[in-house]
């Protein structure tokens, strides 16, 4: 089973890469995140990798960092979400942001991927929603915690505050993430929802 491969960039595709490590190429399917971090052509490099063995291939699938090769094991091991659909999720929902499209229930992010539908969309939300906020700290932003990034800490106010930043047009998404800024930021101190809004609203104008 090959974990890691370190070699140099031989050439890149829309999905892929070709790594040479040492006269061999190796082709590894990347997201586009992994892929705007991978370098130039002819530059060092290297991926941890997951390899799916099936009867008729091998496919090897490749991470910049850890945190989003755990992502991607995270959402493969919900049924019905193959090596390619995570990958299809990662290349619309990275990881910085993935924690916090689970927690906050937005289906309409995760959706975007290709080959998900609302019904698989529903298992991955409702599957890993627990598991959201145990991801490793880098794939979250900075400064929030794990225990933040979690559906059993919001209460009214917070989802309040969220539905009206919906209806002003953010993302579920990023309405969320700013909310548990903000909560965290002031200690989890009761805010009223307006003062929850206008916080949350500087935090989304950085």
């Amino acid at each position: 089973m090959i974990g890691k491969l370190t070699g140099i960039l031989d050439t890149s595709s829309l999905n892929s890469i070709l790594l040479d490590v040492q006269g061999v190429g190796y082709l590894v399917n990347c997201s586009p995140r992994t892929l705007a971090r991978c370098g130039a052509k002819g530059e060092a490099l290297s991926l941890y990798i997951d390899t799916n063995v099936r009867e008729d291939a091998i496919t090897l699938y490749g991470f910049i960092d850890e945190a989003e090769q755990q992502w991607f094991r995270l959402l493969h091991s919900v049924q019905g979400v193959g090596p390619k659909a995570a990958m299809a999720i990662l290349g619309v929902c990275p990881p910085d942001k993935l924690a916090f499209a689970i927690a906050a229930g937005d289906k309409p992010a995760i959706t975007q991927a290709d080959g998900v539908g609302p019904k698989l969309a529903t298992r991955i939300l409702t599957e890993l929603k627990d598991k959201a906020g145990k991801i490793d700290l880098a794939a979250k932003p900075a400064g929030v915690p794990i225990a933040v990034v979690s559906n059993e800490n919001t209460g009214g106010v917070d989802q309040d505050a969220v539905s009206a930043l919906v209806n002003l047009g953010y993302q579920r998404t990023d309405a969320y993430a700013a909310v548990m800024q903000v909560k965290q930021a002031n200690d989890n101190n009761d805010l009223s929802v307006g003062e929850m809004i206008k916080l949350a609203l500087k935090e989304l104008s950085l």
